[in-house]
């Protein structure tokens, strides 16, 4: 049986997320995701981190791609442990939790979360109760895999905010939409913003997502924002071979700028459903039980 007592003393000794702070801030949670893999949903996510985080807000990036996340590789680090190790191996949020550029926060996603149905009470309690060690942060941004399942579907159901990911190709605008139809027809959001990544110019950005739209107010019952697009530039794929966030490496490049841009629109968005994180936990582990 786990110590949850002493688990919890560790916690409260824990000097980069002390549970126990005056200033407690209630963070936006933000679920980005995609209809297809291979999107750049991932370096999307990275570098919007530090964009954010570039305004003087406070980001933690939680890598919820199961089995597949790659967020650690993207900012150049190769972490001892993840999720995985607080579940099972009743390690705190602050010997896994990461600093990468510039202040952004990362909670390596690996395998800890691919049984999440399989998880006893116990140890969902002990999770929730080491989630409270997340403090002061502004923004969470949960980068899950690509697709429609279960998980996913959790995820974007607890958000505050959801983002699609798509790119002008038609299977991936197909695959967009299938994950629209999920989340409409399972009524889990009435509203999700889009993406339109890898584009010509901000012409084809607009046109791309003019396609979308007229097939999801054809059909569906939700309705979908414009939050912009990235310019395909070759400093991207640089950027990943070098394990550097092109934001970082390449500050005044095209797709740069158009993340600027995208964290300002983000920035602006208002929720009034805020939640916690043990909260938004609580809530995925209703539905996948």
């Amino acid at each position: 049986m786990l110590d949850q007592a002493a688990s919890l003393r560790k916690l409260v000794a824990d000097s980069e997320f002390n549970s126990c702070n005056i200033h407690k801030i209630k963070p936006k949670i933000i679920t980005i995701t995609s209809g297809k893999g291979g999107v750049g949903k991932s370096n999307f996510v990275v570098n919007l981190s530090i964009a954010i985080q570039n305004t003087g807000k406070k980001v933690l990036v939680f890598d919820a791609d199961i089995g597949m996340g790659n967020d650690d590789v993207l900012m150049g680090f190769y972490p001892k442990y993840n999720v995985f190790d607080i579940i099972f191996n009743n390690k705190d949020i602050g010997e896994v939790v990461i600093t990468g550029h510039n202040g952004v926060k990362l909670l390596p996603g690996g395998s800890g979360l691919s049984k999440i149905e399989e998880l006893t009470k116990e140890q969902r309690d002990l999770f929730l109760e080491k989630l409270v060690a997340i403090q002061n942060v502004d923004y969470i941004l949960m980068d899950t895999g690509a697709g429609i399942n279960k998980t996913v579907l959790a995820f974007a159901a607890c958000c505050e905010e959801l983002i699609l990911i798509t790119t002008p190709e038609p299977t991936s605008l197909t695959d967009a939409y299938s994950l629209a139809k999920a989340i409409d027809h399972f009524k889990l959001k009435d509203k999700v913003s889009l993406i339109v990544n890898r584009v010509l110019d901000t012409r084809e950005g607009r046109v791309t997502f003019s396609k979308f739209k007229n097939a999801v107010d054809t059909f569906l019952k939700i309705d979908v924002e414009y939050l912009g697009c990235i310019r395909e530039d070759r400093k991207l794929i640089q950027s990943v071979r070098q394990q550097i966030p092109f934001i970082i490496n390449y500050p005044n490049c095209d797709a740069s700028k158009n993340i600027v841009e995208i964290a300002r629109k983000i920035q602006g968005l208002t929720n009034d459903n805020s939640t916690n994180i043990q909260g938004f936990f609580r809530k995925i582990f209703n539905i996948l039980s």
